[in-house]
């Protein structure tokens, strides 16, 4: 497991990484070691201007892949052509999301939140996997604080990011680790400043609870992104295989891991107890 927990020389995919937290992700590793980066993400422009702004700091170190994670025949493409170039992957970052219940999104928002995470999750394991030839490797799945609370303007993506964290949990159950040689960590991060809380008011499946939404979160306090992006380098330097980390208000990142099963324990014997 120690080896894991190192970022010198490691091959890092980040998806959404062209822009924000993810951007953020691929700096902090590479400042910290890391071999190479590569960043998948829809947004083109950005995409080549974030590697060109990290290669001038980090020369030949990071390659930008076009991707659509939301679409699974773009998302395997991408991870093919990653494979290729680097021949290694070692650590995937599922980092790409979207807060956008409104009725022409809401679909796209599952696609990426879970569905396109589960899919580069399933295709990580499958390529790190020890007993299929593989090295061993380390999967973050970034989910949200949303995923504990009932907050009713987006409930798709609240209940997206609960189920990041669950299937990772899931995923994660021994003896997967030691079976696998892959590592599993849920990072759980509150509001921070980035551009997914633009326009608060159009994200809502309702122009009232749009409203509504965009005055609670303007209320908020919201983290700085560097909080977010040092909380998932630490959880990377100390997680075990399936723990869950949780980033807030600007606060060191906390391991969660033990009252997050703790009340899955709980709701388990409570169901079996009227069974």
């Amino acid at each position: 497991m120690s080896e894991l927990k190192k970022i010198e020389g490691k091959t890092f995919l980040i998806t959404g990484g062209a822009s924000g937290l993810g951007a953020g992700y691929a700096q902090a590793f590479l400042e910290n070691g890391a071999k190479s980066v590569a960043i998948l993400d829809i947004s083109e422009d950005a995409g080549k201007a974030t590697a060109k702004r990290l290669n001038k700091i980090f020369p030949n170190k990071v390659l930008f892949f076009k991707c659509d994670v939301g679409n699974e025949e773009s998302l395997t493409q991408a991870f093919n052509e990653v494979v290729d170039k680097f021949k290694t992957v070692d650590v995937i970052i599922n980092n790409a999301g979207v807060m956008n219940d409104s009725p022409n999104m809401f679909r796209k928002c599952c696609d990426i939140n879970y569905k396109g995470l589960v899919s580069l999750t399933f295709k990580g394991l499958e390529h790190m996997h020890k007993e299929d030839g593989g090295v061993g490797g380390t999967i973050v799945n970034i989910s949200s604080t949303a995923a504990f609370g009932r907050f009713p303007y987006v409930p798709a993506y609240s209940g997206s990011k609960a189920g990041v964290l669950h299937f990772s949990s899931c995923l994660a159950v021994d003896p997967f680790h030691e079976v696998t040689g892959v590592r599993i960590i849920s990072m759980c991060i509150g509001p921070t400043k980035t551009p997914i809380f633009n326009n608060m008011d159009q994200l809502s499946y309702d122009e009232r609870s749009g409203k509504a939404m965009a005055q609670l979160l303007s209320s908020l306090n919201y983290q700085r992104p560097e909080s977010a992006v040092s909380g998932v380098v630490e959880a990377f330097k100390q997680g075990t295989n399936g723990s869950n980390w949780f980033s807030v208000n600007d606060k060191p990142v906390k391991d969660i891991t033990l009252a997050y099963n703790q009340a899955q324990d709980f709701l388990t014997k409570a169901l079996n107890s009227d069974l």
